[in-house]
């Protein structure tokens, strides 16, 4: 039987372009565009386009990243900045853009209360969009809420209480959100090899030291049972 074997060196392994990383149908497009439409200063978060000094993060990319991490079940800055790295919808989301979790934790703190607003407006879209289903915001402990899935269940007075309950939640994630970060400044995120790694063949040697060490206790193991 023969086995199907991946190239990753190929050069055609990704798309070409970063908007094809995601398909047009993707929620995450939602997002992205929920965020742009915003007017920011309404919420008490500025944007200067001629701010002097070392060039920021856009206050509307961070955004996106923190309100579509929360939607799935992503609040500490420290995943946050992993997902830019590692999961495609972030990467989409963020046009490559992969902020420290340092300067996520920041913005996260300084404009928390934008956020819990900001919150409670996607809860709206979500609902109204029909983009619940996946969606960590409407999970109360391991439970849905009652047809959380069925926006034709939703009349308006209804949704106007399932926003009032979900507030509380929301803002008590947002608040344990800052709390992690605080506890965790200061340690490390990713986790990379040694330099004398990154040589194919030495990590290569590595692993079969490993792996014949292992073997050899095993065998000693065994042996002593008998």
């Amino acid at each position: 039987m023969a086995y199907k074997i991946g190239d990753r060196k190929r050069t055609t392994f990704l798309p070409p372009t970063i908007d094809e990383y995601v398909s047009p149908e993707d929620p995450v497009r939602a997002y992205d565009t929920f965020v742009d439409l915003l007017n920011l200063e309404e919420f008490g978060i500025p944007v200067q386009s001629d701010k002097a000094g070392a060039p920021e993060y856009h206050p509307r990319a961070m955004l996106k990243l923190i309100i579509y991490g929360y939607s799935y079940g992503i609040y500490s800055s420290r995943e946050l900045e992993r997902a830019c790295y590692y999961e495609v919808p972030f990467i989409w989301l963020m046009s490559g853009l992969k902020p420290d979790y340092r300067t996520i934790a920041r913005f996260h703190s300084e404009h928390k209360e934008a956020i819990k607003n900001i919150l409670k407006q996607s809860v709206r879209l979500c609902i109204e969009l029909n983009l619940v289903k996946g969606n960590m915001l409407f999970i109360d402990g391991s439970k849905f809420w009652a047809n959380a899935s069925n926006k034709n269940t939703w009349t308006d007075k209804k949704c106007e209480e399932y926003l009032e309950k979900i507030s509380k939640n929301l803002d008590r994630l947002v608040d344990e959100a800052v709390l992690i970060d605080r506890q965790e400044e200061g340690k490390g995120l990713l986790v990379k090899m040694k330099k004398e790694l990154m040589d194919q063949e030495k990590l290569q040697a590595a692993i079969q030291d490993i792996a014949k060490t292992f073997k050899e206790t095993k065998k000693s193991s065994h042996e002593n049972e008998k």
